[in-house]
């Protein structure tokens, strides 16, 4: 890995962050609070929450098992994808590789931020070749993405594949495992101190049922996870969000029994959606959804949304021609999607 001085847009490293008005009394007793213009009255609502959000990362490492120090908390993943970009590139300069098909925000905010943007495709497997993504690189490449499983194709990537990426590429290497908790494969997080350059982006959104809240996680390294503080807005994740999250990371039964359902829906729902005669194939998964190839994917997806079905048409991405991907819903709904899937006549 490059040392942090190579990476970093030289501007950040001159940046002067806002200073929080409740990041000045901390370590002392304080209960007289004039500092910050705020209204008197309707707490705790009136009071700006924890710039840091120290007491939810805490809790959250005794549930993910990562240190807070590593931990980055932010407005939904997209904060972190974002983030990086403003931290690593520098716009009309630098540029970023991912895999291809995947998350559409990484390329989003890669134009956003005026940091050109190549994609390489997976293999016909949707496998990602490490050697494909490290010659996608040159000189001004800061970042490489790596969805895994990925969306929309629901597939983990090879884990020796990611390892070559990250012992050999000199820049930064987010793996984003938003669906890790829908498998047993070792999650990437557990191996960032193997891993200087590695970012590992994690969400309330999926398993943890909560995609209103708007949490995203981001763990790397302390010196990166400070450098996305130095940048981020200063309140970015509100009580609610962090009250809420806690209140989800002191439900572990609860979510257990839903990842549980959602597991042994996912193997009746595959093989009874490859048995339709007007599917071509379903595609093997490790994540909450899975992609299928039907004869005619427009006409069927229009189908299904008269039907008050909602699933995403998937056939104009790379390599997903005829592609809709398909969430495992209820088994209420799972039941009713079936059905009406059986019913559709070509």
């Amino acid at each position: 890995m490059k040392n942090l001085d190579q990476l970093v847009r030289p501007n950040i490293w001159r940046l002067t962050p806002y200073s929080c008005a409740r990041d000045e009394f901390k370590g002392r007793d304080a209960h007289v609070f004039l500092d910050a213009n705020e209204n008197p009255y309707n707490a705790p609502l009136n009071r700006y929450p924890d710039p840091l959000q120290e007491d939810l990362k805490r809790e959250l490492e005794q549930v993910k098992g990562v240190p807070s120090a590593y931990t980055f908390l932010g407005n939904g993943s997209d904060e972190a994808i974002d983030l990086i970009y403003r931290v690593f590139c520098q716009p009309c300069k630098d540029n970023v590789v991912a895999i291809s098909p995947t998350y559409g925000m990484y390329q989003v905010c890669a134009h956003i931020n005026d940091v050109e943007y190549r994609p390489v495709l997976l293999d016909d497997g949707f496998q990602l070749n490490a050697d494909r993504l490290l010659a996608a690189t040159d000189e001004r490449t800061k970042v490489i993405w790596i969805c895994s499983p990925n969306n929309p194709t629901g597939n983990a990537m090879q884990r020796s594949e990611i390892e070559r990426v990250l012992t050999c590429f000199e820049g930064i290497v987010v793996v984003d495992e938003a669906y890790s908790d829908f498998n047993q494969l070792r999650p990437f997080r557990f191996d960032l101190p193997s891993y200087p350059n590695l970012i590992v982006l994690n969400t309330f959104s999926k398993a943890w049922a909560s995609a209103a809240i708007r949490l995203g996680i981001a763990y790397a390294s302390p010196q990166i996870v400070t450098l996305l503080n130095k940048v981020k807005y200063p309140y970015n994740v509100n009580l609610l969000t962090q009250r809420q999250a806690s209140e989800m990371l002191r439900s572990l039964p609860k979510l257990n029994q839903w990842l549980s359902t959602i597991r042994t829906e996912r193997e009746h729902l595959l093989p009874a959606v490859a048995e339709l005669s007007h599917c071509r194939k379903v595609y093997p998964t490790d994540a909450n959804f899975f992609l299928a190839r039907f004869d005619n994917a427009d006409q069927l997806y229009h189908y299904l949304v008269e039907r008050g079905i909602i699933v995403r048409n998937r056939s104009r991405v790379a390599l997903c021609e005829g592609c809709l991907r398909i969430t495992v819903g209820t088994p209420q709904e799972n039941c009713e999607l079936l059905a009406a899937l059986r019913q559709y006549k070509a």
